[in-house]
Protein backbone atom coordinates (compact mmCIF):
# COMPACT_ATOMS: atom_id res chain seq x y z
CA UNK A 1 0.00 0.00 0.00
CA UNK A 2 1.52 3.40 -0.97
CA UNK A 3 2.41 5.90 1.72
CA UNK A 4 -0.17 8.65 2.08
CA UNK A 5 0.77 11.98 0.45
CA UNK A 6 0.89 13.68 3.86
CA UNK A 7 3.18 11.04 5.36
CA UNK A 8 5.38 11.07 2.27
CA UNK A 9 5.79 14.87 2.40
CA UNK A 10 6.45 14.90 6.15
CA UNK A 11 9.28 12.37 5.81
CA UNK A 12 10.79 14.41 2.97
CA UNK A 13 10.59 17.49 5.19
CA UNK A 14 12.32 15.53 7.95
CA UNK A 15 15.11 14.80 5.47
CA UNK A 16 15.47 18.50 4.72
CA UNK A 17 15.64 19.35 8.42
CA UNK A 18 18.25 16.64 8.99
CA UNK A 19 20.48 17.94 6.22
CA UNK A 20 20.08 21.47 7.57
CA UNK A 21 21.27 20.69 11.09
CA UNK A 22 24.25 18.75 9.70
CA UNK A 23 25.12 21.85 7.67
CA UNK A 24 24.93 23.91 10.87
CA UNK A 25 27.52 21.60 12.47
CA UNK A 26 29.78 21.78 9.42
CA UNK A 27 29.49 25.58 9.20
CA UNK A 28 30.57 26.17 12.80
CA UNK A 29 34.23 27.04 13.35
CA UNK A 30 34.49 24.24 15.95
CA UNK A 31 32.41 21.23 14.91
CA UNK A 32 32.54 19.56 18.32
CA UNK A 33 31.40 22.66 20.23
CA UNK A 34 28.72 23.32 17.60
CA UNK A 35 27.45 19.76 18.01
CA UNK A 36 27.35 20.30 21.77
CA UNK A 37 25.30 23.48 21.31
CA UNK A 38 22.89 21.60 19.04
CA UNK A 39 22.45 18.61 21.37
CA UNK A 40 22.22 20.82 24.45
CA UNK A 41 19.54 23.02 22.90
CA UNK A 42 17.56 19.99 21.74
CA UNK A 43 17.74 18.58 25.28
CA UNK A 44 16.54 21.89 26.74
CA UNK A 45 13.59 22.05 24.32
CA UNK A 46 12.72 18.43 25.16
CA UNK A 47 12.80 19.18 28.90
CA UNK A 48 10.42 22.12 28.43
CA UNK A 49 7.97 20.06 26.36
CA UNK A 50 8.00 16.81 28.36
CA UNK A 51 5.48 17.87 31.04
CA UNK A 52 2.90 18.27 28.29
CA UNK A 53 3.44 14.81 26.73
CA UNK A 54 1.91 11.50 27.77
CA UNK A 55 4.61 9.27 29.36
CA UNK A 56 5.90 6.40 27.19
CA UNK A 57 4.93 2.85 28.07
CA UNK A 58 7.51 1.15 30.36
CA UNK A 59 8.02 -1.53 27.68
CA UNK A 60 9.90 1.07 25.63
CA UNK A 61 12.35 2.05 28.39
CA UNK A 62 15.06 -0.56 27.59
CA UNK A 63 15.00 0.55 23.96
CA UNK A 64 15.18 4.16 25.04
CA UNK A 65 18.24 3.43 27.19
CA UNK A 66 20.01 1.62 24.36
CA UNK A 67 19.25 4.39 21.90
CA UNK A 68 20.53 7.04 24.31
CA UNK A 69 23.98 5.46 24.24
CA UNK A 70 23.91 5.04 20.46
CA UNK A 71 22.75 8.62 19.85
CA UNK A 72 25.47 10.09 22.07
CA UNK A 73 28.08 8.13 20.10
CA UNK A 74 26.50 9.27 16.85
CA UNK A 75 26.85 12.95 17.75
CA UNK A 76 30.53 12.50 18.59
CA UNK A 77 31.16 10.68 15.32
CA UNK A 78 29.38 13.41 13.32
CA UNK A 79 31.63 16.06 14.83
CA UNK A 80 34.80 14.02 14.27
CA UNK A 81 33.84 13.17 10.71
CA UNK A 82 33.26 16.80 9.68
CA UNK A 83 36.61 17.77 11.14
CA UNK A 84 38.30 15.55 8.54
CA UNK A 85 36.04 15.38 5.49
CA UNK A 86 33.76 17.64 3.43
CA UNK A 87 30.08 17.24 4.22
CA UNK A 88 29.28 16.53 0.56
CA UNK A 89 31.64 13.52 0.66
CA UNK A 90 31.09 12.10 4.15
CA UNK A 91 27.33 12.56 4.46
CA UNK A 92 26.49 10.13 1.59
CA UNK A 93 28.50 7.33 3.17
CA UNK A 94 26.98 7.84 6.62
CA UNK A 95 23.42 7.95 5.34
CA UNK A 96 23.66 5.68 2.29
CA UNK A 97 24.55 2.37 3.88
CA UNK A 98 21.88 2.40 6.58
CA UNK A 99 18.58 2.02 4.63
CA UNK A 100 19.38 -1.28 2.95
CA UNK A 101 20.67 -2.74 6.25
CA UNK A 102 17.51 -1.53 7.99
CA UNK A 103 15.32 -3.01 5.25
CA UNK A 104 16.95 -6.45 5.45
CA UNK A 105 16.98 -6.61 9.24
CA UNK A 106 13.39 -5.34 9.54
CA UNK A 107 12.31 -8.13 7.20
CA UNK A 108 14.26 -10.77 9.13
CA UNK A 109 13.47 -9.59 12.67
CA UNK A 110 9.93 -8.25 12.34
CA UNK A 111 8.67 -9.93 9.19
CA UNK A 112 8.01 -6.61 7.45
CA UNK A 113 7.20 -7.48 3.86
CA UNK A 114 7.70 -4.96 1.06
CA UNK A 115 6.55 -5.08 -2.55
CA UNK A 116 9.17 -5.59 -5.25
CA UNK A 117 8.82 -1.96 -6.31
CA UNK A 118 9.72 -0.79 -2.79
CA UNK A 119 12.88 -2.93 -2.78
CA UNK A 120 13.81 -1.48 -6.18
CA UNK A 121 13.24 2.05 -4.89
CA UNK A 122 15.36 1.44 -1.78
CA UNK A 123 18.15 -0.04 -3.91
CA UNK A 124 18.10 2.98 -6.26
CA UNK A 125 18.20 5.42 -3.37
CA UNK A 126 21.11 3.60 -1.71
CA UNK A 127 23.00 3.27 -5.01
CA UNK A 128 22.58 6.94 -5.73
CA UNK A 129 23.71 7.98 -2.27
CA UNK A 130 26.74 5.69 -2.21
CA UNK A 131 27.87 6.69 -5.71
CA UNK A 132 28.19 10.23 -4.40
CA UNK A 133 31.00 9.05 -2.16
CA UNK A 134 33.16 8.07 -5.14
CA UNK A 135 36.65 9.46 -4.76
CA UNK A 136 36.95 9.17 -0.99
CA UNK A 137 40.27 7.61 -0.08
CA UNK A 138 40.29 4.62 2.24
CA UNK A 139 41.46 6.58 5.26
CA UNK A 140 38.45 8.88 4.90
CA UNK A 141 35.94 6.02 4.99
CA UNK A 142 36.49 4.73 8.53
CA UNK A 143 34.45 7.26 10.50
CA UNK A 144 31.58 7.60 7.99
CA UNK A 145 31.21 3.80 7.72
CA UNK A 146 31.30 3.42 11.50
CA UNK A 147 28.61 6.04 11.83
CA UNK A 148 26.53 4.28 9.16
CA UNK A 149 26.48 1.20 11.37
CA UNK A 150 25.42 3.29 14.36
CA UNK A 151 22.65 4.92 12.29
CA UNK A 152 21.26 1.56 11.13
CA UNK A 153 21.32 0.23 14.69
CA UNK A 154 19.61 3.17 16.37
CA UNK A 155 17.03 3.36 13.58
CA UNK A 156 15.89 -0.20 14.30
CA UNK A 157 16.07 0.30 18.07
CA UNK A 158 14.03 3.49 17.94
CA UNK A 159 11.49 2.19 15.46
CA UNK A 160 10.68 -0.66 17.82
CA UNK A 161 10.90 1.53 20.91
CA UNK A 162 8.54 4.14 19.47
CA UNK A 163 6.03 1.45 18.54
CA UNK A 164 6.20 0.00 22.05
CA UNK A 165 5.93 3.42 23.70
CA UNK A 166 2.37 4.22 22.68
CA UNK A 167 3.53 7.84 22.51
CA UNK A 168 6.16 8.55 19.83
CA UNK A 169 6.27 12.23 20.86
CA UNK A 170 7.16 11.44 24.49
CA UNK A 171 9.65 8.77 23.36
CA UNK A 172 11.39 11.32 21.12
CA UNK A 173 11.50 13.99 23.84
CA UNK A 174 12.96 11.60 26.42
CA UNK A 175 15.49 10.38 23.84
CA UNK A 176 16.73 13.88 23.07
CA UNK A 177 16.83 14.87 26.72
CA UNK A 178 18.86 11.83 27.75
CA UNK A 179 21.14 11.66 24.71
CA UNK A 180 21.65 15.43 24.63
CA UNK A 181 23.03 15.75 28.16
CA UNK A 182 26.33 13.77 28.13
CA UNK A 183 28.23 15.99 25.67
CA UNK A 184 27.26 19.36 27.24
CA UNK A 185 28.03 18.04 30.74
CA UNK A 186 31.40 16.75 29.57
CA UNK A 187 32.17 20.10 27.92
CA UNK A 188 31.19 22.04 31.04
CA UNK A 189 33.59 19.87 33.02
CA UNK A 190 36.53 19.83 30.59
CA UNK A 191 36.12 22.90 28.34
CA UNK A 192 33.88 25.26 30.27
CA UNK A 193 35.56 28.59 29.30
CA UNK A 194 35.72 27.64 25.60
CA UNK A 195 32.14 26.38 25.58
CA UNK A 196 30.71 29.49 27.23
CA UNK A 197 32.67 31.81 24.97
CA UNK A 198 31.66 29.85 21.88
CA UNK A 199 28.00 29.75 22.97
CA UNK A 200 27.88 33.53 23.43
CA UNK A 201 28.92 34.16 19.82
CA UNK A 202 27.30 31.14 18.17
CA UNK A 203 24.08 30.54 20.12
CA UNK A 204 22.07 30.76 16.89
CA UNK A 205 23.72 27.56 15.64
CA UNK A 206 22.49 25.74 18.73
CA UNK A 207 18.96 27.08 18.34
CA UNK A 208 18.58 26.30 14.63
CA UNK A 209 20.34 22.95 14.89
CA UNK A 210 18.51 21.91 18.05
CA UNK A 211 15.07 22.62 16.60
CA UNK A 212 16.12 20.93 13.34
CA UNK A 213 17.41 17.69 14.81
CA UNK A 214 14.53 17.30 17.27
CA UNK A 215 11.88 17.97 14.64
CA UNK A 216 13.55 15.82 11.98
CA UNK A 217 13.86 12.73 14.12
CA UNK A 218 10.49 13.21 15.79
CA UNK A 219 8.77 13.25 12.40
CA UNK A 220 10.71 10.18 11.25
CA UNK A 221 9.90 8.19 14.39
CA UNK A 222 6.22 9.03 14.16
CA UNK A 223 6.25 7.96 10.49
CA UNK A 224 7.82 4.62 11.49
CA UNK A 225 4.75 3.91 13.61
CA UNK A 226 2.53 4.48 10.56
CA UNK A 227 4.50 2.78 7.74
CA UNK A 228 7.19 0.09 7.26
CA UNK A 229 10.45 1.24 8.83
CA UNK A 230 12.44 0.33 5.70
CA UNK A 231 10.40 2.67 3.50
CA UNK A 232 10.61 5.54 5.99
CA UNK A 233 14.34 5.02 6.52
CA UNK A 234 15.06 5.07 2.78
CA UNK A 235 12.86 8.08 2.10
CA UNK A 236 14.39 10.01 5.00
CA UNK A 237 17.84 9.51 3.49
CA UNK A 238 16.86 11.66 0.54
CA UNK A 239 18.24 14.27 2.92
CA UNK A 240 21.42 13.68 0.94
CA UNK A 241 19.96 15.62 -1.99
CA UNK A 242 19.23 18.53 0.32
CA UNK A 243 22.68 18.17 1.88
CA UNK A 244 24.32 18.33 -1.54
CA UNK A 245 22.43 21.51 -2.43
CA UNK A 246 23.33 23.09 0.91
CA UNK A 247 26.98 22.05 0.43
CA UNK A 248 27.11 23.70 -2.98
CA UNK A 249 25.03 26.82 -2.42
CA UNK A 250 25.57 27.62 1.27
CA UNK A 251 28.88 26.03 2.31
CA UNK A 252 30.42 26.76 -1.12
CA UNK A 253 31.90 23.28 -1.44
CA UNK A 254 32.68 22.02 -4.94
CA UNK A 255 30.20 19.29 -5.87
CA UNK A 256 31.38 17.20 -8.86
CA UNK A 257 29.06 16.45 -11.76
CA UNK A 258 29.05 12.77 -10.77
CA UNK A 259 27.22 13.61 -7.55
CA UNK A 260 24.56 15.60 -9.38
CA UNK A 261 24.03 12.60 -11.67
CA UNK A 262 23.76 10.34 -8.62
CA UNK A 263 21.04 12.64 -7.32
CA UNK A 264 19.01 11.58 -10.35
CA UNK A 265 19.10 7.97 -9.13
CA UNK A 266 17.86 9.07 -5.73
CA UNK A 267 15.02 11.09 -7.18
CA UNK A 268 14.06 8.11 -9.36
CA UNK A 269 13.97 5.89 -6.28
CA UNK A 270 11.84 8.42 -4.43
CA UNK A 271 9.36 8.55 -7.31
CA UNK A 272 9.04 4.74 -7.30
CA UNK A 273 8.77 4.61 -3.52
CA UNK A 274 5.90 7.08 -3.56
CA UNK A 275 3.68 4.56 -5.37
CA UNK A 276 5.21 1.29 -4.13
Amino acid sequence: MPMSPLLFCLVLFAGFLHASWNAVVKRGSDTLLTTILVTGTAALIAAICLPFARPPDPRSWPWLAASTVLQAGYYVLVARTYQRTDMSAAYPVMRGCAPIVVAVLAALLWGESLPVAAWLAIALICAGILSMAHGLVRRQLGLPLTNAGVIATYTLVDAWGARQSGSPVAYTLWLFLLSGLPLPLWALWRRRPQLLAYARSNWQYGLVGGVGTLSAYGLALWAMTQAPVAMVSALRETSIVFAMMISAWVLRERVPRRRWMAAGLIVSGVAILRFA
